[in-house]
This record gives C-alpha cells, structure tokens and sequence, in this order.
C-alpha cells in the first residue's frame, strides 16, 4: 500500500501539528447504529499525537446495508480476485537481492553499495519512508478487517472479500520485505532508527476514519493505492536518474503491483455507485473531506513526532508525491466513477457530487502558495539516515 504519502501535501511542515489518534474500540459481529465516542481523560503522553482524541464516529453504515455486500458477494470473486496473482507468477524479494549461494555473493553486495553511494540522502529518506509504510502492514489489514459487511469473521474465511483482503496483504508484504533488505545492505541508512520506527509505528496503529464503513473505506483504498502507485513510480525515476537501475526496477515493480491493486478498489467503488450512488457519493465527499492521509501518518522515531510530515515534505520537494499528485488522483477517480454524471440523487448527495467534483480545480489553485511555502522550509535531523540534516 504504502498506502502510502497521501494526504493532501503540508503547506508548511514546520508549523504542523501532530496528528491525532481514535480510541481502541471493541467491535461485534452485527454492526450498532452509528456511534459517537467520546474519550475519556487521559494521563498525558509522551507522544502528542495521542494527547487530544478526536470524537469518533464507528459503524456508520446501516445494518440493512450489509445486504448489498452480502448480494455483491459472487460478483466479487467474478470480478475482483482476477486481480490476485498466484503465488508462484509473483516476483519474491531474492529475484532483485545478491545471491547468499553465489560464489559471487559479495561481489554483488559490493556492487549494490557502489551503485547506493551515488544516491542522496534526502532520496533515502523518501525510500525509508516508503519502506516503513509497507512494513506497516499489520496495521492496515487490522484496520481493513473492521469494516462491517466485509471483515474476515473468522480470520481465514472463505469469503470472497476475506480471500481478498488476505492476498492483497501477502502480495503487499513483499515489498517492505525487499525494501528492508536492500536498505540493510546498502550501508547508506541507520537501521535500528528504521526498526525502531517501524515497531513504533506498528504499536500505534493507524486511524483512517472510514468509520467501519465499506462505502468509505474502499474509496479510501482506491485513492491510497493509486496514490501509491504515483510515488512509487516517481521514486523509481529518481532512482534512475541517480545510477541505480535496480533499485529503479524494484521500484518499478512495487508501482505495477499498486497499480493491480488500485484497479481492484476502484472496481469495487465503481459497483457500488452503480447500485447504490446516493450513498456511494456522500461517503467519497465524507472521506474527502477527512483529508485522506497514508496510513503511516502516526510514524515516530520515539523521538521526532513530526516525523511523518518531514518525511512527506521531502518527498513532495522532490517530486515523488505532490499537491498536483493529488488533484490528479482526484480528477481520475471523480472521471472513473463518472461522479459529474449521477443522476436521481437526494439533496445531500447532490452537494456531495458538486463537492468532489470542483475539488481538484481548487485544489490547483493553491499549487503556486504551497511551492513557495516549501521554499520557506527549514532543514532538519533524520534519525535514518544518522541525524544528518535533510531540508524538508
């Protein structure tokens, strides 16, 4: 997934306020009617994105709405699990890594820190970056299975939508898997500081406020996974352009994959404006309007707590994910799903059509404030790459 930079890009890092985090919520089988909860006080933290919970809203979608999940259940495996490769057609982290039974095993080590020592550290930041969000993984399948309709009720359900969910996650597993390794090996990058992250990071979880509900939650991951797809594909340029092809290659292939599964997600989103678009609509405007973010947005080093934000800005400065990424996400969900062309819709999806639907121009009018508000950026120490500073 990496899931990955997602949010609408800070306009100034600096000045970011950490993000915060729900409460853990016990969830049954039959969802309730949509629940406000409200946090009780807390011993503060030693992370201040925990400090001032939001209100949470859970289980928004109505029960009678499990029905068109449970009627959409064949068309699922019919339409959706195509996009699943075998196990034995996927590419495994040793295809792009030196071979430890080669006789020229260190030779290749050797060449792969030849090439690694080309490549800037604010590139490596990005790639960390990146690494961690898919090492992430636990978080985001536990965060996927609370969706009411859909969750693995049994953890290895038969369902096409659990059959999903796992597959996408093991096929998503490789790449942090790869990442990691090449990392490791390139000698560019302190890997205790990316270890520590990632079990930090694991540890807090992530928050992406589709309240339980499928409608919701798969334009979530219709915009992260072709949000993705733009980063990584930017990162594999940029490594191109630094000399190193194989890492270019690597980054290549984790693209493909994201794009294989953005294809899957819209699909799902794209039935379920077919058959219910009134509620389909409010839920992308909804989702919207939380600001869709990665789900690495609670990443910390146990010490920088806006870690996430300078990773992120170093990312949009160097043309990995930007603002105009996200107008352009945007503008290819609101023209896939034909949004402009709903008809027959209630009041409130009405504004929520016109909403979504004139978001990207605003959003491009802002282009020109934000590139000058990363000139204004300061420079700061990243654990990951030695505390050596990095401009955001």
């Amino acid at each position: 997934m990496a899931m990955s930079l997602y949010s609408l890009p800070q306009i100034s890092t600096h000045r970011v306020k950490a993000p915060q985090i729900c409460m853990a919520l016990t969830l049954n089988n039959a969802p309730p009617k949509s629940v406000t909860i409200k946090p009780t006080p807390k011993k503060p933290s030693s992370n201040p994105k925990r400090e001032k919970p939001n209100d949470r809203v859970t289980h928004s979608m109505s029960p009678e709405k499990i029905e068109i999940f449970d009627s959409l259940e064949g068309w699922a495996r019919d339409n959706i699990l195509k996009y699943l490769k075998p196990v034995e057609k996927c590419w495994q982290p040793k295809d792009f890594l030196p071979d430890p039974t080669s006789e020229g095993f260190y030779d290749q080590i050797k060449e792969l820190r030849e090439r690694a020592r080309e490549v800037p550290d604010d590139f490596y930041v990005v790639l960390v970056g990146h690494m961690i969000t898919e090492e992430s993984l636990p978080a985001y399948q536990t965060a996927l299975n609370t969706m009411d309709g859909v969750r693995d009720e049994t953890g290895a359900s038969s369902t096409s939508w659990a059959t999903w969910s796992r597959a996408w996650s093991a096929e998503e597993n490789r790449h942090g898997d790869l990442l990691s390794k090449y990392l490791y090996l390139s000698g560019r990058v302190d890997m205790r500081a990316i270890e520590k992250t990632t079990q930090y990071m694991i540890g807090a979880g992530v928050d992406p406020k589709f309240e339980n509900n499928p409608y919701m939650g798969f334009i979530f991951t219709s915009f992260q996974e072709r949000a993705t797809f733009f980063s990584h594909g930017n990162t594999a340029r940029l490594a191109k352009e630094h000399g190193d092809i194989n890492l270019a290659k690597v980054c290549g292939l984790i693209a493909a994959d994201e794009k294989r599964h953005e294809t899957a997600y819209t699909k799902i989103s794209q039935k379920l404006f077919e058959v219910d678009p009134d509620t389909t609509v409010i839920a992308f405007a909804n989702m919207i309007r939380k600001r869709i973010s990665m789900p690495g947005h609670l990443m910390h080093d146990g010490r920088d707590f806006n870690l996430f934000s300078h990773f992120t800005a170093v990312a949009a400065r160097l043309g990995v994910y930007t603002v105009t990424n996200y107008a352009e996400v945007m503008e290819h969900l609101v023209n896939y799903w034909k949004v402009d062309q709903l008809t027959g819709l209630s009041a409130e999806g009405r504004r929520a059509q016109e909403y979504v639907c004139t978001l990207p121009h605003r959003i491009r009018s802002i282009e020109e404030r934000v590139r000058d508000k990363e000139k204004e950026a300061p420079s700061v120490p990243i654990s990951w790459v030695f505390d050596r500073s990095i401009k955001l």
